[in-house]
């Protein structure tokens, strides 16, 4: 059972894989809640997130016993593949939505799954998008690490109270980091 507070705000993040953009991480600081939608890629991402209640995260196709230390297991046991949260005016469902289903058809099967929530929230893309022009919405965060940004690491903040929902996207510019030749590169990775 989650606390129940008149406004809360929450970070909605994904696809991190093993690092979490200290930027992303000052933002989940100033919100009530954190959301993973998978791909974590390490229990420090998890102790990295520090917002004021609780984190909610889910587990990805890339969490798995081969991608986690030996020393990781009991947190990546923990994971369930899908959560959710009660928050005021409604619900959120979380899962990571590796299914081989195309964006559109994908948005779909997600609102007849979980057609009693208010926001459904999804990664594995890797594309930052906000589909809310039904219920429930779909969001995708993006990636909050340095694995395929494309463009920089991103997440969203939800603000809610019981009768209204706002959504804003957070994109921020990718950071460049040398390579051994010593020419600057931009960090996209293979993920």
């Amino acid at each position: 059972m989650t606390e129940k507070t008149s406004h809360v705000r929450v970070a909605i993040l994904a696809d991190t894989h093993g690092f979490l953009d200290p930027r992303i991480g000052k933002q989940v600081a100033s919100c009530d809640y954190a959301v993973h939608a998978g791909d974590v890629g390490g229990a420090d991402v998890l102790f990295a997130l520090n917002p004021r209640l609780q984190v909610v995260a889910v587990r990805g196709n890339n969490d798995t016993p081969q991608r986690w230390s030996d020393s990781e297991s009991n947190c990546l046991e923990s994971l369930p593949d899908q959560a959710s949260l009660d928050l005021p005016g409604g619900k959120l469902v979380v899962v990571h939505g590796d299914d081989r289903r195309s964006i559109a058809d994908r948005h779909e099967h997600l609102r007849q799954q979980f057609p009693e929530a208010r926001v459904v929230v999804c990664g594995h893309s890797h594309q930052l998008a906000m589909d809310c022009d039904q219920e429930p919405w779909i969001l995708n965060p993006g990636a909050a690490g340095r694995t395929r940004t494309n463009g920089g690491p991103s997440c969203l903040i939800l603000s809610c109270d019981e009768d209204n929902w706002d959504i804003e996207a957070l994109q921020l510019p990718a950071r460049k980091f040398p390579n051994r030749d010593g020419q600057r590169r931009v960090q996209q990775g293979e993920g």
